[in-house]
């Protein structure tokens, strides 16, 4: 068990994993930038549903040499997957608080997550299993008939929230820079990625907010129907006062992430 232990421990320590999580950000600034150029075409009313990750990965699948991309976009989130798992394991080891430890080694769990959606949605596109559209509420629906249902959705709602607001106050504290090596932050292009950073952060993490607020809403309102991913969340800030603007803002922000994953890809600090 040790020698498996040590093993991973070398992978994770290792150059060339580097370079695989460099791979795997790129992949995932795609997937924003995809997702951003979506929400313009909502904004303007070209597109009606697919300003989410899924609905990003069905478009690139549509486009020549589409497939080959999405698969690459797998596997390069099934990189950041690996990267977090073994973070979660071994990373940290500098950090001398052992309850501060823990918690970023929880965080790494949570991102493994998330990319690990990510990777399952780009693998169904990429096979073709993918062509249905996105079943929140139904999903919703399902545990709102469990015991304590109305409650659990409540509760994710909170802490979708509370995961966009941290990405807010990331982007407004520029707590980010961790993320760059020194050369990433240095000069013209460093002040560049971190203006990237940071527009990206707040903007990300309003969306994911409002798809919290959605799960909320369908909680109090005991409505399934009502929560939603990031396309509804998008379609709710359309509908508002001067949606249009701030969806392009929203979009735009989006972008701006993308961008920054570029940069961390090149300048990556861990």
């Amino acid at each position: 068990m040790s020698n498996a232990s040590d093993a991973a421990e070398k992978v994770h320590d290792s150059a060339w994993f580097d370079h695989a999580i460099r791979a795997g950000l790129v992949a995932y600034g795609v997937v924003h930038l995809l997702v951003a150029w979506l929400a313009i075409q909502l904004a303007i009313g070209d597109k009606e549903d697919q300003a989410s990750n899924s609905g990003a990965m069905h478009y690139l699948a549509q486009q020549p040499m589409g497939k080959a991309l999405v698969w690459l976009i797998a596997i390069g989130m099934l990189l950041l997957v690996v990267w977090r798992v073994l973070e979660a394991l071994y990373g940290y080891a500098d950090e001398s608080d052992e309850k501060k430890r823990l918690l970023k080694r929880a965080s790494s769990i949570g991102k493994a997550v998330i990319y690990g959606a990510l990777a399952w949605s780009a693998f169904k596109t990429a096979t073709g299993d993918g062509g249905g559209k996105g079943g929140t509420d139904s999903t919703t629906a399902k545990i709102m008939q469990m015991p304590g249902g109305q409650l659990i959705v409540g509760v994710i709602g909170l802490a979708i929230i509370g995961y966009g607001i941290s990405l807010v106050v990331r982007g407004w504290t520029e707590k980010f820079r961790e993320h760059l090596d020194a050369q990433g932050q240095a000069g013209q292009d460093g002040s560049a990625y971190v203006l990237f950073g940071k527009v990206g952060y707040i903007a990300k993490g309003v969306a994911i907010a409002i798809v919290g607020g959605l799960f909320a809403w369908a909680s109090a309102t005991h409505d399934a129907k009502k929560s939603g991913g990031l396309d509804q969340a998008l379609q709710t800030v359309l509908e508002q006062p001067f949606g249009q603007v701030l969806l392009i803002a929203i979009a735009l922000g989006i972008a701006g992430y993308g961008a920054f994953c570029f940069a961390r890809a090149k300048h990556l600090s861990r």
